[in-house]
């Protein structure tokens, strides 16, 4: 195994490119009224995403992709969307990433206090505060490498000493957290297994820190231990991160799922709990 400390990516000098993929550089598709903002704990009080009456057409169209669409999650929860495919869900997730624009509504982070009265005006949750990973992910890896593909799209260039030791430090943590340190960063990412190579793509946002972690269809293509595997996992990261999945696997991720809702054909979400049958 190949050690990943501060000297790892000292050689490389990586900082994060605007043009990251699954990323974007401006905040177009949310509130102008909105403040940026980050989905995160406060000493007093928390914090939540908040989509408010968004709708979305694409440009050209005269048909609603989503109507109406309303929810909210608080830090640290899980969120699931379901529903038929083609009712909009992947749309929703593109929306909050800043892929796409909503054609109105707003798309925010509200603090609350420990009452549960707002603090303050609604803030902006910018698309660079945001992770998004997309169904098979996989087949969009580009690098030769594991480490290369993490950092794809950094570009090499001198920096200090202490900022470079924070980016291996960033690097490093989302290696460990997502359990890819044991295996070598010079390995071949295709020839990974199905489910390290979804861990692989989950790693590529969090070295981004990412507030909000969007996930389309997590456990698609993958066998029963994979699929497992990645349940536990999603179930660590959420002690630190907010996430919101799309996924038609709702028996095995019943379990970590704080919030549901049902996509209905149309662009219409009803906020609706999964069936107790899941529990067993």
């Amino acid at each position: 195994m190949q050690a990943v400390g501060p000297a790892a990516a000292f050689s490389l000098a990586v900082t994060p490119s605007p043009a990251r993929r699954w990323t974007v550089d401006s905040g177009r598709g949310f509130s102008r009224s909105c403040r940026s903002g980050r989905i995160s704990v406060s000493a007093v009080g928390y914090s939540q995403l908040e989509v408010r009456r968004v709708s979305y057409r694409p440009p050209g169209t005269e048909q609603n992709l989503l109507n109406e669409i309303s929810l909210s999650l608080r830090e640290k929860s899980f969120g699931l969307l379901f529903g038929r495919s083609g009712s909009g869900k992947t749309t929703l997730l593109q929306l909050l990433a800043g892929l796409s624009e909503p054609t109105r509504g707003t798309i925010c982070v509200q603090k609350y206090n420990d009452s549960g009265n707002p603090m303050g005006p609604p803030e902006l949750l910018t698309a660079q505060r945001v992770g998004i990973v997309f169904q098979f992910p996989e087949r969009y890896f580009l690098a030769d490498t594991v480490l290369e593909e993490i950092t794809f799209g950094w570009p090499r260039q001198n920096t200090n000493f202490l900022f470079r030791e924070k980016l291996a430090l960033k690097l490093q943590n989302a290696i460990n957290s997502v359990g890819l340190n044991g295996i070598s960063l010079e390995e071949d990412p295709q020839s990974l297994s199905g489910g390290f190579k979804r861990r692989l793509a989950l790693a590529i946002q969090l070295v981004q820190t990412p507030d909000l972690l969007l996930l389309d269809e997590p456990l698609a293509g993958l066998d029963w231990k994979a699929r497992a595997d990645v349940v536990n996992l999603l179930k660590d990261l959420k002690k630190d991160h907010t996430i919101l999945a799309v996924s038609h696997d709702l028996r095995e991720l019943y379990p970590l799922v704080d919030r549901s809702w049902r996509m209905e054909m149309g662009g219409v979400l009803m906020e609706e709990a999964l069936p107790a049958v899941f529990s067993f």
